[in-house]
């Protein structure tokens, strides 16, 4: 059963069209993900399907028997309110109840008047009616209901009784999604909703929404939290929409066949329209009229042909690429017996980390645990309370901040670049912003006028030109798309230097990290795989402790072949750097030979007998010495 559709919907704002010709469904219980890149339409799209904004051409339909919630960036919130009396709001209607409920008890406990029975017996059909009614629509369970939301949300029960007016925004919103999720409306919209959840929230949040019922159109960068909820994805490209059936792994898969079969019609098409204006143009050069006639009507059958448009080519992504100028020593970042705190709150203690070079790790841990503060502290912009840290041998920081404080708001683009390398060219800076999709006049936009994903995009642009060895990476993939969230991905693989990032984009950090330190209250624990070996480790502990006493080793052998491994790692380096050496004085005495040879060739040399002894001594001894080089090589070869 359709419970919302769209039909050829078109939106211009001026001559510039947003949407065309935009048509797909939503049928009873369809979990839909609606993508697309960063502009592409989307936030406008649901503002058309909530009344926020009219469409110039096509038709709407929303099911009229089903509420409709949406997830509004303009948060409609009573300041004076607690974050607990906010959300029961919701539930006014069974406020009500349970005023009328009272009401009617206290009638009940009236003493019974014989002469007036009829009143007493409405008051006990009321009551009972009234009871069943309450206890339908959760009378008796509401409380606990909004309990569970808000703590699956990230809220603790110490706040349930702060003022809304003193939150931040990311904790107002998420306030929002509770009351809207409270609601259980027939059709949800939701614009991003895991921004400002933690892991933990995220999680919980996708469990939810599997159990919901009704119908869900989400508009998400998370992939995988787009594969976890959805069995539908209408990709928004182009101003126009495709559907696919399945989640985002799906979508991927069917969209390159789908890709392929429109390419191929397409190219048919256009090969079959040359020939047949080749052929028309045949007939019209014989100039005769049986001839022009056959051209006449080949042309109306041409022009008749419904035309294919060609596959809408996607925007390309910004080209990221990270590159070291000085390689860094192999310990990379040492720190023992950390511990911060602010007044009486704890961030961690005791906490102890050992990052050598190239390695790829997550940070991760509960918003508001320090991780941010411990990147701080990492680049001397923040004290710890006590504890060692010390940066190797040639490590170069390089910082990504989420928040884009780093970026002075009242200079032009190209000056935000040009100011912090002053050594590039006009071309050379023009070229690396154009790399990140910043051409023409854009360069000389205002940074207060960008959006945050062009924020983004500056940052991540100076990040690579810093030519850092080691990267600290605050939230990197916050308000990027999937595409650029890809070209991001493809450039930290390919990158030779260290890594460590805050993330909570779960896709993300399974495909690139090596590696997650959990940061709690009593310093990190230390995972040795990607999210989904994390999440794993959580779930069931002694899984890998059970295979790997099956296979006949224990933890403390592991430790040993590790230290083991390391220690021949780091011998297998020497002897590389040995070899290296003695390769070079190979090809140093071979120059020298030669040199020696030509020596002896020359009048004045050969006409001199002492002269002629000398360099032939010489050659002598570089020979020798290339032989005893030759020996050495092959046996450490």
């Amino acid at each position: 059963m359709i419970v919302l559709s769209c039909k050829n919907i078109s939106k211009y704002f001026g001559i510039d069209m947003i949407l065309k010709d935009v048509t797909f469904n939503v049928n009873e219980g369809e979990k839909i993900g609606l993508i697309g890149a960063n502009g592409a339409g989307k936030s406008t799209l649901f503002k058309i399907l909530t009344n926020q904004m009219e469409y110039d051409e096509g038709e709407l339909y929303i099911d009229k028997s089903k509420e409709l919630g949406y997830l509004s960036q303009n948060l409609s919130l009573d300041s004076n309110n607690t974050i607990y009396t906010e959300v029961l709001t919701v539930f006014d209607s069974l406020m009500e109840m349970e005023a009328r409920l009272k009401t009617l008890e206290e009638k009940m406990n009236e003493p019974y008047d014989a002469s007036k029975v009829e009143y007493h017996n409405k008051i006990i059909r009321d009551y009972t009616t009234l009871t069943e009614l309450y206890e339908n629509r959760g009378g008796y369970t509401y409380k606990g209901e909004i309990s569970r939301v808000l703590k699956g949300l990230g809220f603790t029960e110490n706040d349930f009784d702060k003022p809304i007016a003193i939150l931040s925004g990311g904790q107002k919103t998420r306030v929002a999604l509770c009351k809207l999720l409270l609601r259980k409306p027939e059709i949800l919209l939701l614009d991003e909703p895991t921004n400002h959840l933690d892991l933990d929230a995220i999680e919980w949040l996708e469990g939810y929404l599997k159990e919901v019922k009704g119908s869900i159109v989400v508009i998400s960068h998370d992939r995988f939290f787009l594969d976890a909820i959805t069995n539908k994805t209408v990709e928004l490209l182009g101003g126009r929409v495709e559907t696919y059936n399945g989640n985002y792994t799906a979508f991927i898969d069917l969209k390159e066949k789908n890709r392929e079969v429109q390419q191929k019609a397409f190219d048919l098409q256009q090969a079959e329209i040359k020939r047949q204006e080749e052929i028309i143009a045949r007939y019209k050069s014989f100039n005769r009229e049986k001839s022009i006639k056959a051209a006449e009507s080949r042309q109306k059958a041409l022009d008749k042909m419904e035309r294919l448009d060609a596959p809408v080519r996607e925007a390309k992504a910004s080209r990221i690429r990270f590159e070291t100028q000085i390689k860094s020593g192999n310990d990379v970042l040492y720190i023992e017996n950390l511990k911060k705190s602010f007044g009486e709150k704890l961030l961690f203690e005791g906490l102890n980390l050992d990052i050598k070079r190239e390695e790829k790790i997550a940070l991760i841990g509960e918003n508001g645990r320090g991780k941010t503060t411990l990147f701080k502290i990492i680049m001397d912009k923040e004290p710890s309370d006590c504890g060692v840290k010390v940066l190797g041998k040639n490590v170069f920081l390089g910082y990504y901040d989420q928040e884009q404080s780093n970026l002075n708001e009242s200079k032009a683009i190209i000056d935000e670049v040009w100011d912090d390398f002053p050594h590039m060219t006009t071309t050379e800076v023009r070229t690396a912003l154009a790399a990140f999709l910043f051409t023409g006049d854009d360069v000389f936009k205002k940074i207060s006028t960008l959006s945050g994903g062009e924020k983004c995009r500056i940052n991540l642009l100076k990040l690579m030109l810093s030519k850092s060895n080691f990267l600290l990476l605050d939230e990197p993939t916050n308000h990027l798309d999937i595409m650029s969230r890809e070209a991001l991905e493809e450039a930290i693989l390919n990158y030779d230097g260290t890594i460590i990032l805050i993330s909570h984009d779960r896709y993300f950090l399974n495909k690139i990290i090596n590696k997650i330190y959990e940061l709690n209250e009593d310093g990190v624990k230390e995972y040795l795989g990607n999210y989904s070996y994390y999440v794993e480790k959580k779930t069931n502990p002694h899984r890998f402790e059970q295979m790997e006493e099956y296979s006949g080793v224990t933890k403390t052998q592991i430790k040993l072949d590790k230290k083991k491994k390391r220690e021949a790692e780091k011998a297998e380096r020497e002897q590389a750097k040995l070899l290296k050496n003695i390769e070079n004085k190979i090809a140093e005495t071979e120059e020298t030979i030669e040199e020696l040879q030509g020596q002896l060739c020359l009048e004045e040399v050969y006409s001199n007998p002492d002269k002629s002894k000398e360099v032939h001594q010489l050659l002598q001894n570089a020979e020798n010495e290339l032989a005893e080089l030759y020996e050495q090589w092959e046996e450490m070869a």
